[in-house]
């Protein structure tokens, strides 16, 4: 009689995620980023309606962007310690109040203090981009967080254009008031339709601080990403901080509402984000990146013609966002392949670089630009995208590790 060793069968792969909760991802993710973006055009109407000078009003901007810094180190976090779902429908109920003050706010002083709050709790969406990584299985990570970027990307593009309009017809409250009741709206849709996802570890709130920055020191990846990130994110603000100063002056003169529908010309950009995502799937993220950064060259050089040619300008512009927005996915393609239980994080660690680099480029755009005009401009955008290729081309020589499975590097 011959005896049978039964044959244990492999477990079973895990099953693609559903397109429903991708697709509220990524609307969720773009209509939370929005908020923080909406004041850009909306600058000189502030000042106008509440008697103060343009210097004042201006500080409305960075204001917001160091109050997203302040969300990313300080709640992010917590999405690798609560539960993720009520993390996000709580900051998202707390960026409602947030842009109710700011609509009804009598003075600049509670302007300022709501665009801060706005700031900080728009970071939910940096809880949402690590949600779409967690469901996903591994070999569709890079295409899923691809889409929900894309979501993310839209938000960020439409909304100047989106509140330019509004403003220009009903007031600049309005934009904020509208601002309010969507995501008050999308509280309720998050909290009825996300599923729970419990706590990844045990830690305090203060060893989870400190974890990020182990986490930065103990994975060169983290670190060589958030380096890229941040150049990108730089080379992108410098472009377009100052860009609304060259647009308003002659021989353009254009108007506020004109100026903030000029981003829509990269919004067809957003859609090769799923694409690029898939690249970095199939293990070409390290060596595309140069790649990346050479269109932000190129893109640098066609803008230096902008002041004098819109053809130039738009497509310099062009160019810059899409090489930032695909250095930025295959980034993240990256990180969220490292530390699973640690997603929210490495997405702290990754995001604060990432901002950081956003924030120094504006300023020294607007530097560079007060002392040697849209040519200089260019001139540093230029010097900051060959410092990024400088970085990766010395990576690849110094890197022997090959390809040992599609997606890993």
């Amino acid at each position: 009689m011959v005896t049978t060793v039964p044959i244990r069968a492999p477990a079973p792969a895990r099953p693609a995620v559903e397109k429903a909760p991708v697709l509220l991802l990524a609307v969720a993710s773009g209509l939370t980023v929005a908020n923080t973006y909406y004041a850009q055009p909306l600058l000189e109407a502030i000042a106008r309606d509440l008697g103060v000078g343009a210097t004042t009003a201006g500080l409305v901007v960075p204001l917001g962007q160091v109050g997203y810094v302040l969300g990313l180190v300080l709640l992010v976090p917590l999405g690798d310690l609560l539960d993720r779902r009520r993390l996000i429908t709580g900051a998202l109920l707390a960026a409602t109040g947030a842009l109710l003050l700011v609509a009804t706010a009598p003075r600049i002083g509670l302007v300022d203090a709501g665009i801060v709050l706005v700031g900080f709790t728009s970071v939910a969406a940096q809880i949402l981009v690590p949600f779409a990584a967690i469901l996903a299985a591994d070999h569709e990570r890079g295409r899923v967080v691809g889409q929900v970027m894309t979501g993310l990307l839209l938000g960020t593009l439409l909304s100047r254009g989106v509140a330019g309009l509004i403003a220009q017809v009903a007031g600049w409250r309005t934009v904020y008031v509208v601002a309010a009741v969507v995501t008050a709206a999308l509280t309720v849709l998050i909290s009825r339709s996300l599923p729970h996802h419990p706590p990844t570890t045990g830690h305090r709130y203060r060893h989870l601080l400190v974890s990020v920055a182990l986490l930065m020191a103990r994975e060169p990846v983290l670190r060589l990403r958030s380096v890229f990130g941040a150049l990108a994110f730089a080379a992108f603000n410098i472009l377009w901080t100052p860009i609304a100063f060259v647009l308003a002056a002659p021989p353009y003169g254009f108007a506020e509402a004109a100026i903030g529908a000029f981003a829509l010309a990269s919004v067809p950009t957003v859609f090769l984000t799923g694409f690029v995502g898939r690249l970095g799937d199939l293990g070409y993220g390290r060596s595309l990146t140069g790649v990346y950064f050479a269109v932000v060259l190129a893109g640098a050089g066609l803008a230096a013609f902008g002041a004098r040619h819109l053809v130039a300008l738009t497509l310099g512009a062009l160019l810059v966002t899409l090489g930032q927005q695909c250095v930025h996915i295959t980034n993240q393609s990256e990180i969220y392949r490292l530390a699973p239980g640690a997603r929210c994080r490495v997405t702290t660690a990754y995001m604060a670089s990432y901002f950081g680099g956003g924030i120094a480029g504006s300023a020294l755009a607007m530097t560079v630009y007060a002392a040697r005009g849209w040519d200089g401009v260019c001139v540093l955008l230029g010097c900051v995208t060959a410092v990024a290729l400088l970085i990766w081309a010395t990576d690849r020589l110094r890197s022997s590790a090959p390809v040992t499975s599609p997606g890993v590097e």
